[in-house]
């Protein structure tokens, strides 16, 4: 560990925490069962979004990415809704209603969602409207308001209506021949209350005029009809001012923007013959699901605001009346619409290590030895020159990978189809059902087999998390596998914003290893013999459970950090529980969900729990255990969740070169000594963010990690 972090290391840290041995009081057991030793995962979650929306008053963050923020919670809270809101009420809907281990029933538990989110909510519309939006005037960037848009905007504005809304827009009167047409989920509408009579002769009060999604929901207005600055407009705003235009010879009496969130999880049978047919039908069905959410402006009529939550049938628990647009997610088109790279964070170059950039071919650097590289601090790129090399190399014979996310136009699948077309034989495990890539995979999936890849779909109710490659290559008459193992996707847009580790070996027992997990993946059969892999859903929760029971048997010698992005598994749960009160010392890096209760008397006394939030997201997945002086690491696809350890293609991998051991707890080390960017779970659910102490310089872990990785050539 270096100085500079050794003489940070605060709270959470290994030099300067109280090293507390869990024993209960005199005669008293705890009972590891009991629901007050665990938080409910929903409002855990929305504990981790609220995180997120406090980066938009964080000041050290550039102002557009503080408004980022502020979308990002709006994009974080739709999948809440549409994901783990819709499942609750699905358990309600079809009695099916499940206790969690904090033994909330759904009822209770969408009563307390309810109420946190709306608080949550209320404050994120604060803080654009009284904050955000202000600092951006000062930066002269306006959001011009109807009631100030001189002469010439108005005529602007009209034009641009007639020319580009107009003929696209299709506004729906509501009578018994037009019901209430089925609106897709989360897309904009507006109420129109109304009074007269159509051309018919028909009277009507209300019609609904759906925002189609190809307009763009800001609009930017030209240089020439303003004073100086950036200037937009909403189209909110545009079409308020023109809904008279949509109805001719009718009076409009009000016009009211709302979003109908609905449920969006597929729900798939586990017997089916053709996964990509039913797939394709059900990804239909998700835009129609059952509505969960209805978001409507704050000054519509409550007879409108009960109109619609009648239609849906909702109640008013899931009404959230908002102080702005509907749909905060996309603000984001400001950046792309206003060049003001002062604004934001300045690029950087990932850096590529040494070994592989001195060599002729990547496989040259890695049969030296094993490569660990740290997106996105390092670049991504030798993982697709990796695919990309093997496609040309006459002497690979063979390429397999699993595909979870990889991004629309991806090199890596360019790299697969490539070395297909080359003759090589190529397989990919292409998993389907990656939550909102579905469709993406379906289309990646049939070019992969245009190509001449072979495509397999994975295993019918375990999801394929996993990341994995495997090259086959001759070399001096003899076969070497080449594997890379990751702990974040194959997608390089994500490698630049989100931290993971990729693996580059060809450790013959690993090799061997990932070659068994894709002939299980591929063929049919008894679970294989692996060597030094854990795999889930087979070894991998019982593996980590054996590592945590074998700390727990050195006491007040056991030391374990664990950084993940969840953890909800109760069998891991109290397991470290039981190593707490034996006087192991836990740190546990979690970014989002965590059920675990740290810092209880006798229960969790030594368990610290913080998550990091920054300019990146977070989602590395480490298990390091102090095996009595002799650190074991691995790294892992795998969160410490149910889905993951129990219900998926998993795999978590060892670190066994002393010096890229060294390097991950390094890493770790930092990211426990981080005064700013990290907030501590407390007994009670809340989080405090961690503040330099006085006289204390900031110590952001994302920063010095970028800083260190990037200067290393």
């Amino acid at each position: 560990m270096t100085t500079e972090i050794t003489s940070k290391l605060k709270a959470g840290g290994e030099q300067s925490v109280p090293v507390p041995v869990g024993v209960p009081p005199a005669g008293e057991v705890i009972n590891l069962d009991a629901s007050e030793n665990y938080f409910n995962r929903e409002l855990s979650q929305l504990q981790f979004n609220y995180r997120v929306l406090k980066q938009a008053l964080d000041t050290t963050h550039p102002l557009f990415n503080r408004l980022i923020f502020c979308c990002i919670f709006s994009s974080n809270m739709d999948e809440f809704f549409e994901i783990r809101v819709a499942g609750l009420r699905q358990q309600m809907k079809y009695g099916r209603e499940a206790v969690g281990a904090d033994g909330m029933i759904p009822e209770q538990a969408l009563s307390e969602i309810s109420r946190v989110a709306h608080e949550y909510i209320n404050e994120q519309y604060d803080i654009l409207n009284n904050v955000l939006i202000p600092e951006l005037e000062k930066e002269n960037i306006h959001f011009v308001r109807r009631r100030e848009w001189t002469p010439e905007q108005t005529e602007w504005v009209r034009n641009y209506f007639e020319e580009e809304i107009l003929p696209v827009v299709s506004p729906i009167g509501l009578d018994p021949s037009h019901p209430f047409p089925r609106l897709v989920n989360k897309s904009l509408n507006f109420i129109v209350e109304l009074d007269g009579k159509d051309a018919f002769g028909r009277e009507t009060g209300m019609a609904i005029v759906p925002a189609p999604r190809s307009l763009p929901r800001l609009v930017r207005l030209p240089d020439e009809i303003c004073k100086g600055g950036e200037n937009l407009v909403f189209l909110s705003s545009i079409i308020h001012a023109h809904a008279d235009e949509l109805f001719p010879g009718m009076e409009v009496k009000g016009c009211y923007q709302f979003r109908l969130t609905r449920n969006a999880d597929l729900e798939l049978e586990d017997d089916l013959e053709d996964l990509a047919s039913a797939l394709r039908g059900e990804l239909l069905s998700r835009r129609f699901g059952d509505g969960v959410r209805l978001e409507v402006a704050d000054n519509c009529p409550q007879e409108l605001v009960q109109f619609l939550l009648t239609e849906f049938g909702l109640g008013a628990r899931d009404l959230y009346q908002v102080n702005g647009p509907v749909n905060l997610t996309r603000l984001m088109a400001v950046t792309s619409l206003v060049d003001r790279p002062d604004l934001t964070y300045a690029g950087f170059s990932p850096s590529i290590p040494r070994s592989i950039r001195s060599k002729e071919t990547i496989f040259d650097a890695i049969r030296k030895r094993p490569i660990l590289l740290h997106h996105p601090f390092q670049n991504f790129s030798p993982v697709v020159d990796l695919l990309r090399q093997a496609a040309k190399d006459p002497q690979v014979l063979a390429i397999r990978q699993t595909l979870y996310r990889t991004g629309a136009d991806s090199e890596i699948v360019e790299a697969l189809a490539d070395a297909a077309r080359r003759g090589k034989e190529v397989t990919a495990v292409v998993e389907l059902r990656a939550r909102f890539s579905e469709a993406e995979n379906l289309e990646l999936a049939s070019r992969l087999q245009e190509a001449g890849v072979i495509v397999v779909y994975g295993v019918v109710g375990y999801k394929t998390h996993a990341k994995m490659i495997l090259i086959v290559r001759r070399e001096e008459g003899r076969l070497r596998r080449y594997v890379h193992l990751g702990t974040g996707n194959y997608h390089a847009g994500n490698a630049r914003l989100y931290t993971d580790y990729s693996f580059l070996t060809c450790d013959e027992s690993i090799g061997d290893d990932v070659n068994k997990l894709f002939q299980q993946l591929t063929g049919m059969g008894k679970a294989l013999k692996i060597k030094k892999l854990f795999h889930a859903p087979f070894t991998l929760l019982t593996r980590l459970l054996g590592l945590v029971e074998r700390e727990t048997t050195l006491g007040r010698k056991g030391r374990i950090i664990i950084k993940i992005n969840g953890l909800t598994e109760i069998q891991l749960i109290k397991a470290l529980y039981r190593a707490s009160q034996a006087g192991v010392q836990i740190d546990l890096i979690v970014r989002g969900i965590c059920s675990l209760k740290p810092g209880v008397p006798g229960l969790s006394d030594n368990i610290r729990v913080r998550s990091v939030v920054g300019r990146f997201l977070e989602h590395t997945r480490i298990y390091c255990f102090g095996n009595n002086g002799k650190p074991e690491v691995y790294c892992s696809s795998a969160d410490g969740m149910e889905r993951n350890l129990l219900n998926r293609v998993e795999t978590a991998f060892p670190i066994e070169d002393p010096e890229l051991i060294a390097r991950v707890r390094e890493d770790l080390d930092t990211y426990l000594a981080d005064n700013c960017q990290s907030w501590v779970l407390q007994p009670d659910g809340s989080y405090i963010q961690n503040q330099p102490a006085e006289g204390e310089e900031r110590f952001a872990a994302q920063l010095v990690l970028l800083e260190r990785l990037t200067g290393k050539s």
